[in-house]
């Protein structure tokens, strides 16, 4: 595998990555893949599947004080639209 990818990720990520830090993550992803594709061969007939029971441990939904929006926001280096503005990933904000 190429560099591409883990440099895709990396600017993704905003590391900055050596040479040698992409070589070795590039032969580590690699090695991943290489791992998964392995699953393929693995035979599972016969294998029942398992299901898990969902237990619902979350607390009543009652509503308390907290934060108003100015003591939310009162730290912010970047305020937009009322919430916390931060740097788009995907492409030009909205």
């Amino acid at each position: 595998m190429d560099t591409s990818i883990v440099k895709k990720t990396a600017k993704l990520a905003k590391l900055k990555l050596t040479e040698d830090e992409l070589a070795k993550y590039s032969v580590q992803l690699s090695n991943i893949f290489e791992l998964f594709e392995s699953l393929k061969d693995v035979d599972t007939k016969g294998i029942e599947f398992l299901s898990f029971v969902e237990i619902n441990n979350l607390r009543e939904d009652i509503s308390e004080p907290s934060l108003t929006q100015e003591e939310a926001l009162s730290n912010a280096k970047n305020i937009r639209k009322g919430g916390f503005g931060v740097p788009s990933v995907l492409g030009k904000a909205t």
